[in-house]
């Protein structure tokens, strides 16, 4: 057992923030075991530094999700970081953070461990960032890809600074998603590297090509320069430049990986499978057939997107923004109501009391649309709540409607129909949100009635560590 090899996973998710060590198990029928797991929020989120940005700004203290990680390594066993072969790392995609080549960390020598603190570090635009606006996205290029370009994305971003701050950019030379930066300050690269996962994700690249569409954004006055590098997702960007919570200098880093497409690794047992990921977000992604290629030109209003994945292939899925974060504002509104009421009540016993409800109330006819947070597809609709009678007013059924309502909103993005088309023969449920919440579990049951089964909430972790492990696999077999 000793010699079998052990891979550390890492996904900087929007609410927490996640790590896993995995060993290779040949006798396990998916070839791994999970030697240990955490999770710590990251209770990151800042005032927003980019003057203009309103209150649809959504911002993120890069310090804090370092902070959260470094708890994360430190509760993992170090007998068994001593003897990690390789670093996967995973993160929240669409975001943007910018740094100074050379100056955006510094190790801290003298604890317990090295560690690395920010230093020429803008904060993290995320993914949830609504600055830009229909009109402004209208007024951008229309780019040479087949994905469209949303808010939240992080050229769409970058291209908003540049009309609104400018100076703010002058500060910078590299850029990347947070987890791009996490690799690039592990290994100490000169300039950041991006999987094609991330950077399709950001808008203006051409997954075919697999390249930038340097010349629109140049001729846009964009700051090309801030654009990574791109390399081959499960490939490797360096080597860690210092021991590290026990793990040896020199440790091998893979490019960092879409959350979205490491949680879809740790799942997708099948290329029949479909997984079913409701974290902050929800995805639905399944498996295109080899060799299937995306249209040439953007459909801002479809639905269903196709993302790249490993080896030159493509995810169907429909995005959702409206997941965990939905139920988190509605008990954030509940905590406030009984505020104003007087009454002191913690989030977390609210949450509680609410699920214990509605596991209670098995059905409702009330029906809530939850797009409190619009769709890309359709970035202009709200929320409702219809069919509501004196009958269907008790926190079990608000919660059981709210429940279905994030389950049924997906379905509609892509109906278990379309899923049949593509040979979906099983779910695979995964997410933080999806594995605490017993009502959206029956509510995933009562929406697509093909076997579901239910992992864990550590799953992009586990993801980008089984990339790196079966890379080193592949290497000693050859």
């Amino acid at each position: 057992m000793a010699a079998r090899p052990i891979t550390l996973g890492i996904d900087l998710g929007t609410t927490s923030v996640k790590a896993a060590l995995l060993r290779a198990a040949p006798d396990e029928p998916s070839g791994f075991a999970v030697l240990a797991s955490c999770a710590r929020a990251a209770r990151a989120e800042a005032a927003v530094e980019s003057a203009g940005a309103g209150p649809q700004g959504r911002e993120q203290d890069v310090s804090r999700i370092l902070q959260a990680l470094h708890e994360c390594l430190a509760a993992l066993p170090r007998q068994h970081l001593r003897s990690v072969v390789g670093i996967g790392v995973s993160g929240q995609m669409h975001g943007v953070v910018f740094w100074k080549t050379g100056q955006g960390c510094e190790w801290i020598e003298g604890g317990i461990t090295p560690v690395f603190e920010p230093r020429a570090v803008s904060h993290l635009v995320t993914w949830q960032d609504g600055r830009c606006s229909s009109e402004f996205l209208a007024s951008l290029p229309p780019p040479k890809s087949h994905l469209s370009v949303a808010t939240g994305f992080g050229c769409a971003t970058i291209f908003w600074l540049l009309k609104y701050c400018p100076e703010f950019l002058k500060s910078y030379d590299a850029a990347g998603t947070i987890h791009d930066y996490v690799v690039a300050m592990l290994c100490g690269l000169p300039r950041p590297l991006m999987s094609d996962q991330n950077a399709a994700s950001w808008g203006y690249f051409n997954t075919q090509s697999q390249s930038w569409n340097v010349e629109i954004l140049r001729s846009s006055g964009f700051p090309v320069h801030l654009l990574p590098d791109i390399a081959e997702p499960g490939s490797v960007a360096g080597r860690t430049s210092h021991m590290w919570f026990e793990i040896p200098e020199g440790t091998e880093v893979g490019v960092a990986l879409g959350d979205l497409q490491a949680s879809v690794y740790s799942c997708m047992a099948q290329r029949t499978d479909a997984v079913l990921n409701i974290s902050t977000s929800v995805q639905l992604a399944a498996s295109m057939p080899s060799g299937f290629q995306p249209g040439e030109t953007p459909d801002p209003t479809a639905p269903v997107a196709y993302f790249p994945y490993f080896g030159r292939t493509y995810l169907g899925v429909a995005a959702s923004l409206n997941g965990g974060n939905v139920l988190a504002t509605f008990i954030h509104m509940l905590v406030h109501w009984m505020a104003d009421l007087g009454l002191e009540v913690e989030e977390s016993t609210v949450y509680s009391r609410m699920i214990q409800a509605a596991v209670q109330q098995r059905d409702t006819h009330l029906t809530i649309t939850p797009t409190v947070l619009g769709e890309r597809h359709l970035p202009d609709q709200l929320a409702s709540v219809t069919r509501i009678s004196s009958s269907d007013l008790s926190l079990g059924h608000v919660t059981r409607a709210l429940c279905r309502g994030i389950v049924q909103n997906l379905h509609s993005m892509l109906p278990i129909q379309q899923l049949q088309e593509w040979g979906v023969e099983r779910v695979m449920g995964s997410g933080s949100a999806l594995s605490r919440n017993q009502v959206l579990k029956q509510e995933v049951q009562r929406a697509f009635p093909l076997p579901v089964s239910f992992g864990q909430d550590v799953d992009a972790a586990v993801g980008a560590a089984l990339v790196m492990l079966r890379r080193h696999l592949d290497q000693k077999e050859s």
